[in-house]
């Protein structure tokens, strides 16, 4: 599928499906267009599907500069008017999630829905006396795997991210050797992200008009941290429903594609009337 020049950054994507209503998955951290292998077939029965990598990762482009989650936001929108895909059904997971309610607060207009699964918007936590601790711990966290980074131990970071932030002790090893290579080779992106001082940030209040229906989910066996975000935003996007999808974590179409499936493809079509 193509690599195409979007908001002055080639991105590579793909688009599965040859009717139905548009719908766009944006991966988190780390990974890329891979990480919906196990979904996006079955849901392009249903769907168009626009799978994509996220600039720096993978066989998108990796500028040298500085980068920030507001060029990820803006190349979410030039992609999707590239392609002439408005309105959407708009799904992100964790970093991509934050990707989506950024780009919902200020693009309205470019969504058919939103779902999105334990986005990593820690700042929303700041002033929530229950939740420091939390934030204490996953900023020791995320800092580990930031010095890694800084003195080229990648693998070392990418494991480090998978088991003590995102999945749990002992997940790495349940990685696929690809999925592997893909932490390793976007671990830079990671690094880079972590430099941009808004990207766990979000002015909540700018999600108050936003009424398309929104989905918000988290798995029964995530850290609490995820959870306490989607406490704040459920509180503030009018049109949202909560769901708990069991026995999963953080990233549920990896672990349990049927099941994230159904929750998909059900919200979507009886919520937007597809």
């Amino acid at each position: 599928m193509p690599i195409d020049k979007i908001n002055g950054v080639k991105l590579y994507w793909e688009l599965k499906g040859s009717q139905g209503e548009p719908m766009v998955f944006i991966h988190g951290s780390w990974g890329d267009h891979h990480n919906w292998d196990k979904v996006s077939g079955e849901l392009s029965q249903t769907f168009r599907v626009l799978t994509y990598d996220r600039r720096g990762h993978s066989q998108s482009e990796r500028l040298r500069q500085q980068g920030s989650m507001e060029e990820d936001v803006a190349d979410l929108v030039a992609l999707i008017e590239y392609l002439h895909l408005t309105p959407a059904h708009i799904i992100g997971n964790s970093g991509g999630a934050a990707v989506a309610l950024k780009t919902a607060a200020k693009n309205p207009a470019l969504f058919r829905s939103l779902v999105i699964h334990e986005p990593a918007l820690f700042g929303l936590l700041k002033n929530v006396p229950e939740a420091q601790s939390f934030l204490r711990e996953v900023d020791s966290r995320i800092a580990a795997v930031v010095s890694l980074i800084e003195v080229g131990e990648n693998e070392k970071a990418a494991k480090h991210f998978v088991e003590t932030i995102a999945f749990g002790p002992g997940a790495w090893q349940g990685l696929t050797s690809n999925v592997q290579k893909t932490f390793i080779y976007n671990a830079p992106t990671f690094l880079d992200e972590t430099k941009d001082p808004d990207s766990l940030e979000l002015n909540i209040k700018s999600l108050y008009h936003f009424a398309k229906p929104v989905l918000l989910t988290n798995g029964t066996q995530s850290p609490p941290f995820f959870l306490m975000v989607l406490d704040q935003l459920v509180k503030a996007l009018p049109n949202a429903e909560r769901k708990a999808i069991g026995g999963t974590g953080h990233v549920p179409h990896l672990s349990h594609p049927d099941q994230y499936i159904q929750i998909v493809k059900e919200f979507c079509l009886t919520k937007t009337g597809g």
